[in-house]
């Protein structure tokens, strides 16, 4: 999220420096890259939010491969979702949105399924991008090219503000120990689980997942299985990607479990047991940026001057393209359509601090 705001506002010719206290930390290199707001079953104004993002992910990505001269991996390459009865099926969120398979259908799209499941959604409009190898190192390409300057290593301790409250600059902590003041009177927060640690108004907490690959055969895999609990999203050259536990007690415990592996295996068996051949590759875990009703929190912030850029849960990847034009439009105060004032202010942090204010009906 902070490299896709770097990137649009240093597209806009704003100067931008980018502070990251430790980039393995990013949910950008641990995610799946699923684009799959139809498959994820959203709903509301998420479901608008997600859908208005694929429309421009395309153009998106286009800015970033012509600014890095790098492929970011993106692929439409269809998602299934598989249920074990028609019920569940069409229970589903956005079932009227996808096309309908019988177990004959779901074989011919997904070899060698699970036996248990019998029917189930197909969304072509879905699809993914390779977020881990591609996408993050385009876009760090793409930002240096436009002259966006990065400090490593460094931790944001506080934010400076006037007597009135406006932002004035950022505390940073260096990877020295040092203490410097960078001047600022705008700024973009971007520290996905951990932004309540900066801004204790953000209703933001983390949401570990683990995470797998496996070395299929190439073409083993043609479309994204979504199923319950788990999902295999395969690449191009038979990588394929598996996911992810949802530990929302874990708090930032890190590291790999072995319940949490032992559940990734057993979703594979289930799903594709052929798969459960196949050599694994990497193992890994994450935190998801999660809020109290799974939306993002995007606009102005607390404070004047701060704007927020976080809270995405599973969508960050999704999400990123729409986040960084809207919030790069609003704080270069570039005129909006109102579907886009609308999404901004249907996902604005106030949103929970109306809720949380008492009552004041008479018992």
């Amino acid at each position: 999220m902070g490299l896709a705001m770097a990137h649009q506002l240093a597209r806009r010719g704003r100067q931008v420096l980018v502070i990251s206290r430790r980039r393995s930390e990013a949910a950008g290199f641990v995610a799946a890259g699923m684009l799959a707001p139809h498959a994820e079953g959203l709903q509301d104004e998420l479901l608008q939010l997600g859908e208005t993002s694929l429309e421009r992910i395309p153009s998106w990505v286009a800015q970033i491969e012509a600014d890095s001269s790098l492929p970011c991996g993106l692929r439409t390459s269809g998602i299934v979702v598989p249920f074990k009865d028609a019920g569940e099926r069409d229970a589903y969120p956005t079932a009227a949105l996808g096309q309908s398979l019988n177990r004959s259908q779901l074989e011919q799209e997904i070899p060698d399924l699970g036996e248990d499941w019998t029917t189930g959604l197909l969304f072509e409009q879905d699809g993914q991008i390779d977020n881990r190898r591609r996408l993050m190192r385009a876009l760090e390409r793409a930002c240096v090219s436009l002259g966006v300057h990065f400090l490593e290593g460094a931790e944001v301790s506080k934010l400076a503000q006037d007597s009135d409250g406006a932002l004035r600059g950022v505390l940073v902590r260096t990877a020295e120990g040092d203490e410097q003041v960078f001047e600022t009177r705008a700024a973009v927060l971007c520290s996905g689980a951990w932004s309540r640690m900066l801004v204790p108004e953000l209703p933001v907490f983390p949401v570990k997942g683990q995470m797998l690959s496996l070395q299929g055969p190439r073409e083993a895999l043609k479309r994204v299985i979504f199923g319950p609990g788990i999902y295999l999203v395969p690449r191009e050259d038979g990588l394929v990607v598996v996911g992810a536990t949802s530990e929302r007690e874990a708090g930032f415990s890190e590291g790999l479990t072995p319940d949490g592996q032992k559940q990734l295996h057993t979703g594979i068996a289930s799903l594709l047991p052929v798969a459960a051949g196949w050599p694994p590759m990497e193992r890994w875990w994450g935190f998801r940026p999660c809020t109290p009703d799974e939306g993002p929190l995007l606009g102005p912030g607390p404070s004047s001057g701060l704007w927020l850029a976080c809270g995405h849960h599973r969508n960050g990847v999704l999400l990123a393209a729409v986040t960084a034009q809207l919030l790069t439009a609003a704080i270069s105060e570039e005129p909006l359509s109102s579907s886009d004032e609308a999404l901004l202010r249907a996902f604005n942090w106030s949103r929970f601090a109306e809720r949380d204010q008492p009552s004041t009906r008479q018992p």
